[in-house]
């Protein structure tokens, strides 16, 4: 499956380098939900919930009002899982709450179908609150300790995260080794070949940068799709 992603700040769709540094701003966010029509699912992230820094909640609840969303950025309690799914949100994304006794509150919440572990890897290790901190453990080490309390990982590989310079195919081809669950490959996918080799693997593709700079075209990669749900 390819996902395109909202990433929410200040009120506004932004693409970042790394986590940090904004490198551009996109439509408005309705405008940005109609053009990734053709998709059956959507990312949204909100980046300020992330860091701690506010929210953008009542875009996030628009925008998954109008499609199916997968929405993360500050999900570290059941309380704000919940709210997203009443909100109408498909599945929640949690982080940094992962790795501390919340997502056993997450998942008795709202559900293991409906929480997607994300395992974001910086320098060989991943790293949580917003991608500023980072842990002790890799992301091979972890996958099996989530897999009964989560649907899904969603894998990010902040090292080329917006830098449009491709991703580390090999590291999700290792994770793909060691789980059964859906994994989702994010960070830094810029070509078309990488999303067929992500395919071949059996690995959804999150895109961001390549989407907004228009270095991949929305209309192939719609078709793209439909090819894919056709087999």
């Amino acid at each position: 499956m390819i996902i395109p992603c909202i990433d929410l700040m200040g009120g506004k769709v932004v693409q970042l380098v790394q986590g940090r540094e904004k490198a551009l701003e996109g439509d408005a966010p309705v405008a940005m939900l109609e053009r990734f029509a053709g998709f059956p699912e959507i990312q949204v992230i909100d980046l300020d919930a992330a860091i701690g820094n506010g929210a953008n909640d009542d875009l996030v609840a628009l925008l998954a009002s109008r499609a199916k969303c997968r929405v993360g950025g500050g999900v570290r309690s059941a309380e704000r899982a919940r709210a997203l799914i009443d909100q109408g949100a498909w599945r929640v994304i949690v982080g940094t709450a992962a790795f501390t006794p919340a997502l056993d509150e997450i998942v008795a919440a709202v559900g293991r179908e409906r929480v997607i572990v994300a395992l974001d890897s910086k320098g060989g290790r991943i790293v949580v609150k917003g991608w500023r901190e980072a842990t002790d453990f890799t992301a091979e080490q972890v996958l099996q300790r989530f897999e009964s309390r989560c649907s899904g990982f969603l894998c990010t590989y902040v090292d080329k995260e917006g830098m449009m310079e491709g991703t580390d195919l090999e590291w999700f081809r290792r994770l793909r080794a060691r789980t059964s669950l859906e994994v989702t490959a994010a960070g830094g996918i810029t070509t078309l070949d990488e999303i067929r080799e992500l395919q071949r693997m059996g690995v959804n593709a999150a895109l961001g940068m390549a989407i907004y700079t228009g270095k991949l075209d929305l209309a192939e990669l719609a078709r793209m799709q439909h090819l894919q749900q056709l087999t």
